[in-house]
């Protein structure tokens, strides 16, 4: 996920003097976190409800508690998240935000609290073991339009790429048998399975691991060991693990 303009946005760096975040937060007694609100199952609004909810959601509460602060929410498109960061209106984004270089020279980030990469659907009675793309070359797989994956399944010459405007409809394809795999990212695939009742499986893992973490501005090293240390009791004591099972049905906390 890439935020436009952000870094324009970013102010000077904090300075020596400047009060380290944490003492902020704990003054406040609030914890301000950004996220979508849009994009299930990592935060969104619960119809039922009206309220927010998710795995996003129930991370940024455990990690307030773990705090000892109360964990206010403001909701953000993504195009401009990383930018209302950049100009303090918020504290952190709890986002599904991917840690990459260019994103780690304007912001400093916790460790993951979660892991993705791209993966496989097939039928439960599949007996092909695709273990690559490769092994797709003269067969049909479904992909997301205009993502990511169906650029990277277009890349191998021969398979025979299907694009698809929503994941439902590619699942119940490759069911009937009208596909031979289907390609989407880990995260979304596990959620996908949970729900699901059709006869599909989880399949080989086809590319590289993204590690997604909590961005916050930079000069803010107390901050920075507090977070990290509460990440750390929660995935030692199996609280993340928990959230995980309890969104996806698979430990998606843990490094594959």
């Amino acid at each position: 996920m890439l935020a436009a303009a952000a870094w324009a946005l970013a102010g000077p760096p904090a300075t020596a003097t400047a009060a380290d975040l944490l003492a902020t937060v704990k003054a406040r007694g609030t914890l301000k976190v950004a996220l979508e609100g849009t994009y299930p199952p990592f935060n969104y609004k619960d119809q039922k409800s009206g309220q927010l909810a998710g795995y996003d959601v129930d991370v940024a509460r455990l990690l307030g508690a773990r705090l000892g602060v109360k964990v206010e929410f403001v909701t953000s498109e993504w195009a401009g998240i990383l930018a209302g960061l950049a100009a303090h209106k918020y504290d952190v984004i709890v986002s599904q935000v991917g840690i990459n270089p260019k994103r780690e020279q304007a912001f400093d980030f916790s460790t993951p609290y979660i892991y993705s990469m791209p993966q496989l659907i097939v039928r439960k009675d599949d007996a092909a073991g695709y273990k690559s793309l490769a092994d797709l070359k003269g067969k049909k797989l479904g992909v997301g339009q205009g993502s990511v994956y169906e650029q990277q399944a277009k890349a191998v010459p021969g398979i025979d790429v299907r694009s698809y405007a929503a994941a439902p409809d590619t699942m119940s394809d490759l069911a009937s048998g009208r596909l031979d795999a289907a390609l989407n990212d880990s995260l979304m695939s596990a959620y996908l399975l949970k729900i699901s009742r059709l006869p599909i499986k989880a399949g080989a893992r086809v590319g590289a691991v993204e590690r997604m973490g909590i961005p916050f501005q930079k000069g803010n090293p107390e901050f920075k060991a507090a977070l990290n240390q509460a990440l750390a009791g929660a995935a030692a004591d199996g609280s993340l693990t928990a959230i995980s099972l309890k969104w996806f049905g698979a430990d998606v906390s843990k490094a594959p």
